[in-house]
């Protein structure tokens, strides 16, 4: 068999290094438009649900992601100057270029063949090839190309988010929330190494006109905001990565696969950050793609992708809707400011509707106690 993987991030490199442990005759070709140390933004977080898949499937690169972990259970909430903890989230947070190079050392070992900066334009180029993977990012070639076939809705979100690092540690996933003259900032972070946190900043169409980022240049952006979230940063200063403002894009697509040719991570689906890592889905989207070659490997590669189609759909559908509810709270944020820092975390803490208040309270029930007493 042979099998052309576009795109170079923890799809593709997961998906080449798990069919080849299991394949080795097979001929994988994977083709990255950058370089394999190039990389955008900082840090990705994974839950402990992926990391057990990580560890079934492969556990030389489990233990060498493992080893590169910054770990926590905890959520934080800074709101009106007041942190309010909330346990029982259990997440584990990585540097992205760290997981690159693992797996690509990993696909190296087993005989991938990588080719980096080689851009992929033309996908009907690529002949000869039983399966095509289009692991090429939310600006997918792939979708582009068969864009009737997967019909790609892709909606672009009215926030503006902007993606820094910073040498101070949050110790747990904390989202802190900032208003001044200018509107109402929410920043997000988390640790991912001994060293630096990702830090990323989003704010309404409104919030980023009044405060002129239009007319901004790098430097201007980073100041401002590291002044608006100077007392949580305590000092430490704001790191850049090419960091620009940007819009969210929400994109699905009504089919996963067209003929031998499929759509793996943000090609075919994205999440909002305020849920959860991309990076996640995009890991559990090669697993779930090659537990289908797997199973079906006497049926070809029609059956394989109709598994495939059938066990993801609806598993990323579930978690869209639930990253499309937490991403209209943030494009909202402005209607619960007025409420006190109790009911404002339990409703962030609820936003999404994958946690009931029973579920809460399984996780912290300290926190549901605090919130009880508050409402009665």
């Amino acid at each position: 068999m042979k099998i052309a993987i576009i795109g170079g991030g923890p799809a593709g490199l997961y998906l080449a290094l798990l069919v080849k442990k299991w394949r080795p005759e097979t001929t994988i070709d994977l083709f990255e438009r950058n370089g394999p140390d190039d990389t955008f933004g900082w840090g990705v977080v994974f839950s402990d649900k992926t990391l057990g898949y990580l560890k079934a499937e492969d556990e030389p690169s489990y233990e060498a992601i493992l080893r590169s972990f910054e770990t926590w259970d905890n959520v934080d909430i800074v709101y009106r100057g007041e942190k309010i903890t909330v346990g029982g989230n259990k997440f584990s947070g990585i540097a992205r270029i760290e997981i690159l190079h693992i797996l690509q050392e990993r696909c190296k070992e087993l005989g991938v063949n990588l080719n980096f900066r080689t851009n992929i334009t033309d996908v009907a180029s690529l002949t000869g090839y039983d399966l095509i993977v289009g692991a090429d990012g939310i600006n997918s070639e792939v979708r582009s190309r068969y864009k009737d076939a997967f019909g790609p809705n892709i909606s672009t979100r009215p926030n503006r988010y902007i993606w820094y690092g910073t040498p101070h540690l949050f110790h747990g996933l904390t989202l802190t929330f900032r208003e001044n003259g200018d509107g109402v900032f929410a920043a997000h972070s988390y640790k991912f190494n001994k060293d630096l946190s990702t830090f990323i900043v989003e704010c309404d169409e409104e919030t980023w006109d009044t405060a002129g980022f239009a007319n901004m240049d790098e430097t201007a952006t980073r100041l401002y905001l590291q002044d608006v979230f100077k007392d949580d940063l305590q000092g430490a200063d704001l790191l850049s990565n090419n960091s620009k403002w940007i819009n969210f894009l929400f994109v699905k697509n009504q089919h996963r696969y067209h003929e031998n040719v499929v759509l793996l991570g943000d090609s075919v689906a994205t999440v909002h950050f305020s849920i959860g890592s991309g990076t996640k889905l995009a890991l559990e989207d090669a697993i779930a793609l090659f537990l289908a070659m797997r199973d079906n490997d006497k049926l070809g590669i029609p059956a394989t992708l109709a598994a495939f189609d059938k066990a993801r759909s609806p598993v990323v559908n579930e978690y869209q809707e639930a990253a499309y509810e937490s991403l209209v709270f943030f494009e909202t944020l402005k209607d619960y400011m007025h409420l006190d820092p109790i009911p404002f975390a339990y409703k962030l803490m609820m936003r999404s509707g994958k946690v009931d208040h029973e579920n809460l309270r399984k996780r912290d029930p300290g926190f549901v106690e605090r919130y009880e007493k508050y409402v009665k």
